[in-house]
């Protein structure tokens, strides 16, 4: 690693937390819930005590929870079906995997009893100038507050995103993805990852209970981890800016709700065992359950490009311009909920 990863804690009254300098990842958090259960539902993957770690891209090597993603994605030489192009905007720097800020590590802010600020500056020729973030624990509730600033010196169209990274039950089908309202579910158009693709590419559903696979059967999508192994993802579009997850064997629920008007669509990253290279083994259960202005995660050429999703209406950019921040806030929060 180019630096050694520091890391802050904080408690309250709810739960405590960690964040780390690399990616500004936030990760692991263990709430209280009022009957004094203690939970944990953001993922830290499993390979963070290896000491070949230090051979994968910054992004990986410490991977845990949530962090920000700006630019969403990134730009990489791919075979697209018709439709897609990756014809739009583009810039040194767009092929680094989800942004400059999700593989370096931040600095420090305003640390207290209260809040964790850090910040990260990009490289000078970046159309980036500056993310800042803020977590805040909700003294009163077991949540977790995070705003998000974005300052550019160039004006662009970028794809963004938040990550947010949850564990999963070990048991097939036993978390349920509970979406808010949206328009439809959109499948990746190629594989994700050689081999482990599993929704038929390129289509479109009106919901996730009813999703087809590419051997032509349907799998419910919404009941997490799948039976199958499997790297993929899906888009819900016109998202009404909340989702929540409900760990059925386990008893309770983790909310997610963020700004509609930033992030409109939902992408869903399946990540079950399907990689087998290091580090991921086979090994690696978790759901990506991140809010974005992005079409997939295929990186600003293809966002800033016209698509089917961009056809549709769907915002798969956002338009930045120098002297104007975007600040923009989200929540993630946990609540008891009946077993079963």
């Amino acid at each position: 690693m180019s630096a050694t990863t520091t890391r802050r804690a904080l408690a309250w009254a709810h739960g405590c937390l960690s964040t780390q300098s690399l990616g500004g990842m936030l990760g692991p958090v263990l709430f209280l819930l009022p009957d004094g259960r203690q939970v944990s539902p953001l993922h830290v993957a499993p390979w963070g005590n290896d000491p070949k770690r230090e051979t994968l891209p910054e992004i990986l090597q410490e991977l845990r929870g949530e962090w920000p993603c700006v630019p969403f994605g990134s730009d990489a030489e791919r075979l697209l079906p018709p439709g897609w192009s990756a014809t739009g905007e583009s810039f040194d720097g767009a092929g680094v995997p989800h942004g400059h800020g999700s593989n370096a590590h931040w600095t420090w802010g305003d640390c207290d009893d209260h809040q964790i600020t850090m910040e990260c500056h990009y490289p000078e020729d970046h159309p980036i100038r500056l993310l800042r973030r803020r977590i805040v624990p909700d003294q009163g509730a077991a949540a977790v507050d995070i705003t998000l600033e974005i300052e550019v010196r160039l004006p662009c169209r970028l794809p963004i995103g938040l990550h947010p990274t949850f564990r999963l039950s070990p048991r097939p089908g036993s978390v349920v993805i509970e979406a808010g309202n949206f328009d439809r579910v959109w499948s990746f158009p190629g594989d994700v990852e050689p081999g482990a693709a599993l929704f038929a590419p390129d289509r479109q559903w009106p919901s996730l209970a009813k999703v087809e696979t590419r051997s032509g059967l349907t799998v419910d999508a919404a009941q997490v981890p799948l039976a199958e192994e499997t790297e993929d993802l899906l888009q819900l579009s016109g998202m009404d800016g909340r989702v929540a997850l409900r760990y059925c064997d386990e008893g309770f629920r983790a909310r997610l709700s963020w700004q509609k008007e930033h992030f409109p669509s939902l992408l869903l990253w399946y990540s079950n065992r399907g990689r087998k290279a290091y580090p991921w083994n086979g090994r690696h259960v978790a759901l990506g359950v991140e809010p974005v202005a992005s079409a997939f995660d295929l990186g600003p050429a293809v966002a800033t490009a016209a698509t089917p999703l961009a056809s549709s209406g769907v915002s798969t950019a956002i338009a930045f311009e120098p002297g104007q921040t975007l600040t923009t806030r989200y929540r993630l929060a946990v609540e008891a909920a009946p077993l079963g």
